[in-house]
């Protein structure tokens, strides 16, 4: 561990290890974005992170750094030995793009991971912050790759014509060219398969399945937090008890009854079965946020003469709308998201919501840009959603953390 925290081996060793972060997604961005051929170079990547990284050590001035690398890089380039090796048919453009990506990512990230370290022996605290900024920059990237080359896939590949698909089914990039016939996947969704019944559909089942919720769940919650009866402790700690019994192990029971009850095939099915899934997770919710409520406000509310009911609406509801935000968005995003149930229980395409209709778009005979396209549409109104009220999720998830 001694030698480890010598600056000219951290340097070197955080060097190499951020290269090879950079250069696999440097080549896989690359290769996404041209449809040509980018891969990892192993020397560029060792030689690169070792001089960037001993570079970086002691030099405060990260421009200098960043285009240090920048410049090795090119180099490297040049002689076949870049961090990133180019295929010959990859145009002057995205090669010089390359360079510069592949500089600055290395260059400009090292210096500020290396900030107050030295080519000789380093105290702890300068070696733990190091190691702790290239784990945060290496999560960073990580995370990142993992949510976004999917999607980015997934809508690059809505976007295809079928002719270039079945050219080159691992070519990502973007046919600009094609101008509003890029969107043709999309506009044969609506126009042939009905998509907009399918939205309209899960739009109304989700905003349902919120309302029956927290019809269920509010007074519930609060009975649980607040009122005193056998057999509250019990019932609070198996709340969630349901979730311990995987869905797939109901499904054909569910199916049964929902059969031979004739729900089965129906939207008043699937808003008796769907609020089942969400109520539990709620209750839980619900009943830590009325737990942190003070208790005063609701016994003054009753000394005044409100009923246990009035205290609810008038008093408790109004301070608790954090919370029933958070808990009405969680439980629109498990209702529009929902399939397991949907496949199971409907048939009728006039019914289908729309991780169903997205369900009936994976066949053969259907075209592969359909089905993303589909999907596309299906995760973008619940993406928006997310990232519009998102403050209000984490505000009222830890709204009742602390008691008031």
């Amino acid at each position: 561990m001694t030698f480890i925290r010598q600056g000219y081996v951290t340097g070197p060793l955080i060097g190499v290890l951020w290269s090879l972060t950079v250069a696999i997604t440097v080549s896989v961005v690359m290769s996404f974005a041209t449809g040509e051929a980018f891969r990892p170079g192993g020397a560029g990547i060792l030689i690169a992170g070792v001089a960037t990284g001993l570079l970086a050590l002691g030099n405060r001035d990260t421009t200098l750094v960043a285009t240090s690398a920048v410049a090795l890089t090119g180099a490297l380039l040049l002689t076949g030995l870049g961090p990133v090796i180019v295929g010959e048919d990859v145009g002057l453009r995205a090669k010089v793009l390359t360079l510069l990506a592949v500089g600055v990512a290395i260059g400009y990230p090292l210096s500020r991971m290396l900030e107050g370290c030295a080519t000789g022996a380093l105290d702890r605290h300068d070696f733990e912050a190091a190691v702790i900024r290239f784990l945060t920059a290496f999560g960073y990237v990580f995370f990142t790759a993992i949510v976004a080359i999917p999607f980015y896939v997934m809508v690059m590949t809505s976007l295809k014509s079928q002719q270039a698909l079945l050219q080159n089914p691992l070519d990502f990039s973007l046919e600009i060219t094609r101008g509003w016939g890029l969107f043709r996947s999309y506009f044969e969704l609506f126009g042939q398969y009905n998509f907009g019944r399918y939205l309209m559909v899960s739009l109304i089942v989700s905003v349902l399945t919120v309302f029956i919720t927290l019809l269920f769940s509010v007074p519930g919650a609060y009975a649980v937090a607040r009122l005193r009866f056998k057999g509250r402790a019990m019932m609070s700690r198996s709340i969630l008890l349901i979730y311990m019994v995987p869905m797939i192990v109901l499904a054909l029971p569910i199916y049964i009854g929902f059969s031979m009850a004739g729900l089965r095939n129906s939207i008043a099915g699937i808003l008796l079965i769907y609020p089942v899934t969400t109520i539990p997770v709620a209750l839980y919710m619900l009943q830590g946020y009325f737990r942190g409520l003070p208790a005063e406000v609701e016994e003054a509310g009753l000394m005044d003469g409100l009923s246990r009911l009035g205290v609810i609406w008038k008093i408790t509801l109004p301070l608790s709308l954090p919370a029933l935000a958070s808990v009405s968005l969680y439980v629109f995003m498990i209702a529009w998201n929902e399939f397991l149930l949907a496949f199971m229980l409907l048939d009728d395409p006039s019914k289908f919501t729309l991780t169903r209709g997205v369900k009936m778009l994976d066949s053969s005979e259907i075209p592969r840009q359909h089905l993303m396209a589909g999907a596309v549409i299906s995760t973008l109104p619940i993406m928006a959603l997310f990232l519009g009220l998102e403050r209000f999720m984490t505000k009222g998830l830890t709204a009742g953390s602390v008691k008031g």
